[in-house]
């Protein structure tokens, strides 16, 4: 076994590497990191001789990121998003499962990952529900076992060019559409999370669920609690849902997520009190009644 060793910047080095491949520009990266070129330009090195690849070319004075570098991005932004997030104890694992509380300016973000026994536990009649059709149909959309469920969820698909989930489908019924407003917000479709408020690194703590799904192709449980905005003003609202994310397939065989939610105050998140859990309007709660066969 072959003993290794990090370097002692490998935070900062990351950091250069993740400015450098959103910016494509030497001068806006040291601005950006209030570093010096010749840091950025000694991390990347550095990087990329741990690596043993090139991860960027430069060319008639202009950055690119090779295909190297472009594979190696998004996992480098996830390192730093969670690192910072540990850091402040944002981010853990709670029961082997991860846990995330963070605040961005008023917005407090809860989330707990549950073991899928809780789905029979504490799952709402929506969750099971979800559950059964994803079983029933062996994770094809297009499945008739899928069709009474469809209404209910939100479909993504990934984009592999700039790292983003691209929403292809909101379900009329879905939380997302009887919160937001089905006629206002149906403009989402073809839009991705990495446009949510917080910023990239935030962005990158959301997504991390959505990739632990493409990873494994299963189906994963959350219970979270933050505030959204609501009706014309946007007034922030409390708001506790399950969600239940879901390996699927789309007609033409390609890999599709699909999410369902369903808005309640059964939640079960550590640290997280409980006028915050119960801090959600009562006319919020679905109470979706499942058909009866399922």
């Amino acid at each position: 076994m072959t003993n290794r060793t990090s370097p002692a910047l490998l935070f900062e080095m990351l950091r250069s590497f993740a400015s450098l491949a959103r910016t494509l520009n030497l001068s806006e990266s040291v601005r950006e990191l209030d570093s010096t070129r010749q840091t950025v330009r000694r991390h990347i090195a550095s990087l990329e001789s741990y690596k043993g690849c090139e991860l960027f070319s430069f060319e008639n004075r202009q950055y690119r990121l090779t295909e190297d570098g472009k594979n190696a991005l998004r996992e480098a932004e996830e390192l730093i998003a969670r690192g910072e997030a540990w850091l402040y104890d944002e981010s853990k694992h709670v029961n082997e499962l991860f846990y995330l509380a963070m605040q961005i300016g008023d917005v407090p973000y809860f989330l707990q990952q549950h073991p899928l026994t809780a789905i029979w536990d504490m799952g709402s009649p929506l969750i099971r529900f979800g559950f059964h059709a994803w079983a029933r149909s062996e994770g094809a959309l297009e499945s008739p076992a899928f069709a009474p469920l469809r209404p209910y969820l939100m479909v993504f698909r990934f984009n592999a060019d700039n790292g983003d989930w691209i929403c292809t489908e909101v379900g009329e019924k879905s939380s997302y559409a009887t919160w937001f407003g089905w006629e206002k917000y149906r403009s989402s479709v073809g839009k991705g999370i990495a446009n949510l408020p917080g910023g990239p690194g935030f962005a990158n703590l959301l997504a991390k669920p959505f990739h632990d799904i493409a990873t494994t192709r299963g189906i994963r449980l959350d219970h979270i609690h933050t505030r959204i905005g609501h009706g014309d003003n946007n007034d922030l609202k409390a708001i506790s849902y399950q969600r239940l994310a879901m390996a699927c397939r789309f007609a033409d065989g390609e890999f599709a997520l699909a999410t369902l939610i369903d808005r309640t105050r059964n939640v079960q998140i550590a640290n997280l009190s409980d006028a915050d859990r119960d801090a959600m309007d009562a006319e919020f709660t679905m109470n979706v009644v499942p058909p009866d066969d399922y």
